[in-house]
């Protein structure tokens, strides 16, 4: 079974995940744009049992602005890692987060509120398929 570490930002915590993810691709709402402070936010969502945190744990911090997602960071450097989605029992591992995960996006999410639109071929979600809660609409590129 592949197994991936990653770090924060100052690598005072590391993370394993382990298997393959649920599932893969890009995220254009607001919140995870703030975040992550870029225009779109690449994910790879796995089951809570395959992500764990083997270093520094006493470091990880959560910020929770909605029950959708809590943000799980460092306290030390501020480096983001990864977020939690209990509704959706899944957990978002930031796809940098892990380099040597072979990303391979399959779609993406909240296009309606994106800000760069990409011309990638991929399905682009209004917001959310909806065999995870969302409307299923699709937009065009």
């Amino acid at each position: 079974m592949p197994t991936h570490q990653g770090a924060c930002f100052c690598g005072a915590i590391v993370i394993e995940v382990t298997g393959e993810p649920e599932g893969m691709g890009y995220c254009h709402c607001r919140s995870c744009r703030s975040w992550s402070g870029g225009p779109v936010n690449a994910f790879s969502l796995w089951k809570p049992e395959a992500v764990k945190v083997t270093k520094g744990e006493e470091h990880l911090a959560t910020f929770a602005k909605t029950p959708m997602s809590e943000r799980k960071f460092c306290a030390l450097c501020g480096g983001h890692l990864m977020t939690n989605h209990p509704p959706l029992g899944l957990v978002d591992v930031f796809s940098a987060t892990i380099p040597s995960l072979d990303y391979q996006p399959a779609l993406h999410v909240n296009y309606s509120e994106t800000v760069l639109h990409l011309h990638d071929g991929l399905p682009k979600f209004a917001d959310f398929p909806a065999e995870f809660g969302g409307s299923g609409t699709m937009l065009p590129e």
